[in-house]
């Protein structure tokens, strides 16, 4: 695909942008806006095109640049890839290739970095469970980040293939959820039974966050990357005062998607539990 060159002035400051596929991401932006709420936030998710998980490389690496471009003409000088298949698939090359083409001031961030990082910090055992999309799994993107981090760990990874569906569907608190929620949670640790630190490693697993603490052993520790993430940006932005100025601070939200807004502004209040008006963005 031939690149956008955004237009904004480098030093024009702007919102922060968080992009996702969908609406996983909204649990990211709400953590990030409960942890940082003086910024101004864009959110965009790119509903017509989910799922990203079971699409090539090529073709996430296509779709995430395009999505990132659009949020860089919004005036964003920094976004936060909020999805884990983005994270996985294509930051990486946007960071090395892309960004210096796009504009070199520029900044994006993924959720795979700092999940790893929180999990070596909690684990005891070297122990270490992973529940995830089928598409997150099979990139083994956490098992590399993570022994690129720390060699001495052992990392179970447990595709919940029907998590999202149940949770789009507003069903992960029937008795069907609550099913498919012991059944992946007994599957993770039939691989090992000594796992004390698992990750949420997908930006809607948050939401069962409450039906996992009422079964996981309390040895073990769950990790949302929700609060990973926002914690996260607020020590980046420290680290980086010259990123601070890049970001504008009146407190505003907009939130765009590829899709129908109908559709999004009603699913969207369960993942950002707020209301949400949403612009349609068409690509």
């Amino acid at each position: 695909m031939s690149l956008i060159i955004s237009q904004k002035p480098l030093n024009t400051p702007g919102a922060i942008g968080v992009f996702d596929s969908g609406f996983g991401g909204l649990t990211i932006l709400k953590s990030i806006v409960e942890e940082l709420p003086q910024y101004d936030y864009v959110y965009l998710g790119d509903n017509a095109r989910v799922p990203y998980g079971t699409r090539s490389y090529e073709t996430v690496y296509n779709y995430t640049l395009e999505c990132l471009q659009h949020l860089f003409d919004k005036g964003c000088n920094l976004v936060i890839i909020a999805c884990n298949t983005a994270s996985a698939k294509a930051l990486r090359t946007i960071q090395q290739n892309d960004l210096l083409k796009i504009n070199p001031h520029k900044r994006v961030l993924g959720v795979i970095r700092p999940t790893a990082e929180a999990l070596i910090s909690k684990t005891k055992n070297n122990n270490i469970g992973i529940f995830a999309t089928n598409g997150t799994v099979t990139s083994n993107t956490f098992p590399i980040e993570l022994h690129k981090l720390k060699h001495s760990l052992n990392v179970y990874q447990q595709p919940c293939t029907l998590w999202v569906p149940l949770i789009e569907a507003n069903e992960h608190n029937s008795k069907g959820g609550t099913y498919f929620v012991q059944k992946y949670y007994n599957e993770l640790l039939a691989q090992n039974p000594n796992i004390d630190t698992i990750a949420l490693a997908c930006t809607h697993y948050p939401l069962l966050l409450q039906q996992l603490q009422k079964i996981v052993a309390p040895n073990i520790k769950i990790i949302a990357q929700s609060d990973i993430v926002a914690k996260s940006l607020n020590k980046y932005l420290q680290r980086h005062p010259e990123m601070q100025l890049q970001c504008t601070t009146s407190g505003t939200r907009q939130f765009f998607t590829t899709d129908d807004t109908a559709s999004f502004n009603e699913k969207a209040t369960l993942f950002y539990n707020n209301e949400i008006q949403s612009q349609h963005l068409a690509l």
